[in-house]
């Protein structure tokens, strides 16, 4: 760029935990740019995330739903953007991703090369996917120039989410929670399919030492997740129960965040509230299976990641093409229990 923007806009991915990870790229350029305002376009439910970065002036409502090309909607929304941007980075690598950015006119938009985006960018990147490894190494270099070195781990800043201490208290108070004993933190669902889903009853097996311990269990999730938070409930001894609140459905995104943050130590599949728990500091065991840390890992310092790394897996596939899902049937609770207290033990 000939000058520094004063504004930038960021078409953001739409998967919660691609967008935790996407901070990575705003503190990029918050880093190169201190007084630009960064704005970032995304789906409506993205705002409880952005809202909680420092980095982010604006979340920009994308109001289509996912895999809605809608090109006369798209050239709208770009036009009522004109003139108040001078770059922008588009995440995802679809065409219709780069619309919005093209019809705002702003001067200089930069992305991966995706899907035949020439003169929608005009600062396209070539991937080399062995050459980026990682996601946030992908995010993160679109900020740098096209011939500067890739983005060690170590370079970059991991996500790291804001929650106010009032905040925090008022998600407790809307469902009478309190962190009168230590609080594990379970998030037992994956949106992407069953192959990333570690199995109820191993998640039941760590809940009831965490409450032998004289702690409680808080199970977050999706209104998808709640018959497999009531299972592990279930699963628990009668004097346990009660310990044990089922958040999964119950709360929205933002509340979620929340209360995340007031937990003592979070098990998690590989999925968007593992980065949310990662990004909120909270010590964080995850669980993999059919799918790698290798792409997209959890990024922290208080951070255990647990699986087998059978000869089948990862095959990143939704259900178990084998039809035994051993990568996680076989993984036993007490791996993830000796996890959770080498953590304990590494913050004592």
């Amino acid at each position: 760029m000939s000058q520094t923007p004063s504004a930038i806009l960021v078409v953001g991915p739409s998967w919660v935990g691609d967008m935790v990870m996407a901070q990575t790229l705003f503190s990029e350029l918050r880093r190169q740019y201190p007084e630009c305002a960064i704005d970032v376009l995304a789906p409506a439910w993205c705002r409880p995330l952005l809202s909680r970065m420092p980095e982010v002036r604006d979340a920009l409502s994308l109001p289509f739903d996912h895999g809605d090309l809608k090109l006369g909607e798209r050239h709208a929304l770009g036009k009522r953007l004109r003139g108040q941007y001078q770059q922008a980075y588009v995440l995802p690598n679809s065409l219709k991703s780069a619309l919005v950015p093209w019809s705002a006119r702003i001067p200089v938009r930069t992305g991966w090369r995706g899907e035949m985006r020439y003169g929608l960018l005009n600062d396209v990147r070539k991937l080399d996917k062995d050459a980026y490894p990682l996601m946030v190494q992908r995010f993160v270099a679109l900020a740098l120039p096209a011939d500067a070195p890739v983005p060690g781990l170590e370079s970059i800043k991991a996500p790291h989410l804001d929650v106010s201490e009032d905040a925090r208290r008022a998600a407790m108070d809307s469902h009478g929670l309190n962190t009168d004993k230590p609080v594990l933190g379970l998030c037992p669902g994956a949106e992407f399919g069953p192959a990333k889903r570690w199995p109820e009853h191993h998640y039941a097996a760590v809940a009831q030492h965490w409450i032998d311990n004289g702690g409680q269990v808080w199970i977050f999730g999706s209104a998808k997740d709640k018959p497999v938070a009531d299972t592990i409930v279930d699963s628990l001894t009668d004097e346990s129960r009660d310990q044990a609140v089922v958040l999964a459905g119950n709360t929205s995104l933002e509340e979620a965040v929340d209360l995340l943050s007031a937990t003592t130590a979070v098990v998690s599949n590989d999925s968007g509230l593992m980065h949310i728990a990662a990004a909120l500091k909270r010590p964080l065991v995850s669980v993999y299976g059919s799918t790698s840390p290798g792409f997209t890992p959890p990024l922290g310092d208080r951070v255990a990641v647990v699986r087998l790394g059978l000869e089948c897996s990862p095959c990143f596939k939704r259900e178990c093409p084998l039809g035994h899902l051993d990568c996680l049937r076989q993984l036993p609770p007490s791996q993830v229990i000796d996890a959770l207290q080498q953590l304990e033990t590494a913050d004592a």
